[in-house]
């Protein structure tokens, strides 16, 4: 079927959508009305590069502490980077609390695409999605599920990323004036549910007949995805420095990778072992034998631990001594806690 034909796609997905709807905490069920303008928000900035099963926890420990963008603007910086360790991708985090301060100090959140771009961490995606959904308005909302059912539908042979101007073209073509943010939503949930990205459900579709993927006999070849180059390997040391029980935590700088968050000591991410290079303190350390591993979204980091026992009065770099009992509480994000934990099993 070509591009330029026609299909009827809006009626028969919203029928679907209304008895099939997953029930999400963020989201109004179909028919009903109008979501809250933060709930959404909170969501769609959680749900930047994170699985909907990952941010649920995350969405109802936020919205029960800070039940609006006033209560949120409220928090200190410290607090809610400690609430949101574990979730990655923590510029949203600090993004997050600069345009709830922006919004609390403009009254309301605005309601356009054009408007909604100049708040802190919004973007294309985000700002389309917001508008649709919390506001009602027609937008053309595209994310990996979004892109997966368009590129099915109309066979996109071309590989991603390079395809994607032309799928926000082919998603506008199919996006009604009515009902603009359940149908984003119906794609969503088409895409998480029946139109996966292995073993799609097909014969469940309610846009079976008008895809030329399940025409062509093998809808899962779509999307096409260029091969991605390897991702560069960093090393690094982190440091595990115990006094009387507690254990030293420093506030990583504002700006750059994991800004702003607690976390034990680490010298340079650097393409080689730089072993003890910048240790926080002159001390007799232990090398553990083991190491903690992690992926970064450009490139993966090994990292080797040291540890070492100061006496009490010992003079020591500024940060804060956490009960070595309590460090699960710390607030850490993952790289950190999962160090954390391997340390942790020395006092075992």
């Amino acid at each position: 079927m070509s591009d330029n034909v026609p299909r009827t796609i809006a009626a028969p997905l919203l029928k679907w959508y209304d008895a099939h709807a997953r029930d999400l905490p963020w989201r109004a069920r179909p028919g009903a009305n109008a979501p809250d303008p933060y709930r959404v928000w909170l969501s769609e900035v959680m749900l930047q590069q994170t699985q909907v099963a990952s941010v649920i926890p995350y969405f109802e420990k936020f919205t029960a502490r800070w039940p609006s963008f006033e209560a949120l603007a409220a928090a200190e910086d410290a607090e809610l980077m400690a609430a949101w360790a574990g979730l990655g991708y923590y510029a949203r985090a600090r993004n997050l609390l600069a345009c709830a301060r922006a919004v609390a100090a403009r009254g309301s959140l605005p309601e356009t695409e054009a408007e909604l771009l100049g708040l802190p961490g919004i973007g294309g995606y985000t700002a389309a999605a917001i508008a649709a959904i919390a506001f009602g308005q027609r937008a053309v909302v595209v994310d990996a599920n979004v892109e997966r059912v368009v590129t099915r539908l109309f066979a996109v042979t071309a590989p991603l990323p390079g395809a994607r101007p032309r799928i926000r073209t082919l998603t506008d073509s199919i996006t009604p004036d009515a009902r603009a943010g359940d149908f984003a939503q119906a794609m969503m949930d088409l895409g998480s549910t029946l139109c996966t990205a292995r073993a799609p459900r097909c014969l469940a579709c309610p846009l079976r007949e008008q895809c030329d993927g399940f025409a062509t006999g093998a809808p899962e070849m779509f999307p096409v995805k260029a091969a991605k180059p390897a991702k560069p390997q960093r090393y690094g040391t982190m440091f595990w420095i115990e006094r009387a029980g507690r254990v030293l935590l420093v506030r990583r700088p504002a700006k750059g990778l994991l800004g702003g968050m607690c976390a034990l000591p680490t010298g340079p991410w650097a393409d080689s072992p730089p072993g003890l290079a910048d240790a926080p303190i002159s001390a007799e350390w232990r090398m553990l034998d083991e190491q903690v591993r992690h992926g970064f979204t450009h490139f993966n980091l090994d990292v080797a631990l040291a540890a070492a026992t100061i006496p009490e009065h010992t003079d020591a770099p500024q940060g804060e001594w956490w009960p070595i009992a309590e460090i699960e509480s710390a607030g850490l994000p993952t790289l950190f806690a999962k160090a954390a934990r391997t340390f942790g099993r020395m006092h075992a």
